[in-house]
């Protein structure tokens, strides 16, 4: 019988490692973790005493004997009430299409991210998400974007972007804070397009999704007979970055002891893998992002100060979807048609009422939430439009969340929510409470505004805006602005 108070998890994968894995990651969230290396030891959990505590499925899609579509199946004729996420190594959209359309309420990608593991679990097994619509699927479609194919009009967003754009020529580090979710890895890719380096692919490294005794190996490598266990050379992110970019993900889970080594990489571009005397000298520029204030975790000893400021040389930082949510009709429409350039997938128009239904939600998981409630619903729509009908658990949910209604009352009005639905670059002119905003707080949002769209280029928005150079200056003086939003 399984401990008070957690709730239950039945693994099932053929590798050890991936369940010793799972096992510690579900430890520290409070989930009891059973290991079952094929479906029909874990038909015999299923059908039996201990089978009555299982709260959700993880499974690998494909272990020996059977597709994993097939292992779906077998598994929903026993228990067809319980959560089911999928765990595989294949990044195409069209496995997670048949995974779902199969059965399985998510789709997780190895190497698998504690957080997003935990993300889905706790989705999986909320009685508020029984429909399944807010399962965060973790399969990304991830064509890149230019800094112009990148979809938000909303001020603050527009100022993130044009910051990112001025910053993109130069080797300067850029760390990029916002939610999970917010579109951090999406910008990082498009400074990383804009700049020199354009041409190379950017090397990404999620620093929350390895072991902290794996990390360092991971950013700087390792000579065979460096460690137990390390039979072979490997070379790390930081060495296959030389001449592009480096992209570190959640730095702010770096241990404190490969946070010295990081800072003394980037200062002079020198490293030695685990276990070689030899140094060797890289050019590498580094993008990092955190959903986490950097600020307090130095303020808790767990971030070095002095790494905050030498990644920090340019800050962006992306507003949340539910701070922008005017931008969601245009965003909805981009993403539906990314979704439909997937294997499997066709075109799908949305109607104004389920744009209403989506504007009116608060969106704790941003635009990856977004982007996946939409996947699922196009998945399953059986039209030619998504309707307000194909969002029901969107429509439940909004009733639990007070900001939504907040926005609802304070955007959803008249012109706001007609320029919302045109994609239009909108202003909000009233305040929470009703009243109209002050002039220059409006003021500041279309100067904002004005210098994400024309891209930083200050003469082209003073003279978009009707005013002299001078007197753009001498505005964003006035209004707080400042010259790193120009």
């Amino acid at each position: 019988m399984r401990p008070d108070a957690t709730r239950c998890l039945l693994l099932i994968d053929d590798e050890p490692a991936q369940r010793r894995l799972v096992t510690a990651i579900g430890a520290r969230a409070g989930w009891w973790v059973m290991g079952a290396p094929d479906v029909d030891a874990a038909h015999k959990l299923l059908v039996g005493e201990e089978g009555k505590d299982i709260d959700a499925i993880l499974l690998d899609h494909l272990l020996p004997g059977a597709e994993g579509t097939e292992l779906i199946e077998q598994i929903r004729a026993v228990r067809p009430d319980l959560p089911l996420l999928v765990l595989t190594a294949h990044t195409s959209v069209a496995v997670a299409v048949e995974a779902m359309r199969a059965g399985a309420h998510d789709f997780l990608v190895k190497p698998l991210s504690p957080d997003r593991l935990l993300a889905a679990l706790d989705a999986a097994t909320d009685r508020r998400k029984s429909s399944g619509e807010l399962r965060p699927l973790s399969e990304k479609i991830t064509k890149p974007l230019a800094f112009d194919e990148i979809v938000g009009s909303a001020p603050e967003f527009r100022t993130a972007l044009a910051i990112a754009a001025k910053a993109a020529r130069a080797r300067i580090p850029v760390l990029i804070e916002g939610e999970s979710g917010s579109g951090k890895e999406v910008l990082a890719q498009a400074i990383h397009t804009a700049s020199p380096r354009g041409k190379r692919q950017i090397i990404s490294l999620n620093c929350a999704a390895i072991p902290s005794n794996h990390i360092e190996s991971a950013l700087f490598g390792h000579e065979k007979g460096a460690f137990t266990g390390a039979f072979d050379r490997h070379i790390g992110r930081f060495e296959e970055a030389d001449g592009s970019t480096l992209f570190l993900e959640e730095v702010g889970d770096l241990p404190l002891e490969v946070q010295v080594k990081l800072l003394l990489a980037l200062d002079t571009g020198e490293f030695q893998r685990i276990g070689s005397r030899i140094v060797q000298t890289v050019d590498v520029r580094v993008i990092a992002s955190t959903s986490r204030s950097l600020s307090d975790e130095i303020a808790r000893g767990r971030f070095r100060e002095d790494l905050f400021y030498r990644l920090n040389v340019v800050h962006c930082d992306i507003p949340p979807l539910r701070a922008r949510g005017s931008d969601i009709p245009g965003l909805a429409r981009h993403l539906l048609a990314r979704i439909a350039d997937q294997p499997g997938m066709r075109h799908f128009s949305i109607t104004d009422d389920a744009l209403a239904v989506l504007m009116r939600y608060g969106w704790p998981g941003n635009v990856r939430q977004l982007q996946n409630v939409l996947f699922r619903a196009a998945v399953l729509c059986e039209g030619n439009a998504l309707t307000a009908a194909d969002f029901p658990q969107i429509a439940q949910e909004s009733t639990f969340s007070k900001r939504a209604d907040d926005y609802h009352a304070r955007v959803l009005n008249g012109a706001s929510a007609a320029a919302a639905f045109n994609s239009a670059p909108g202003i909000t002119l009233y305040a929470p409470d009703g009243n109209l905003r002050p002039l220059d707080a409006i003021e500041a949002d279309v100067i904002r505004l004005a210098i994400g769209h024309y891209r930083g280029r200050m003469t082209e928005v003073a003279r978009r805006l009707g005013i002299g150079r001078s007197t753009l200056y001498r505005k964003l003086a006035e209004l707080g602005i400042g010259e790193a939003a120009a």
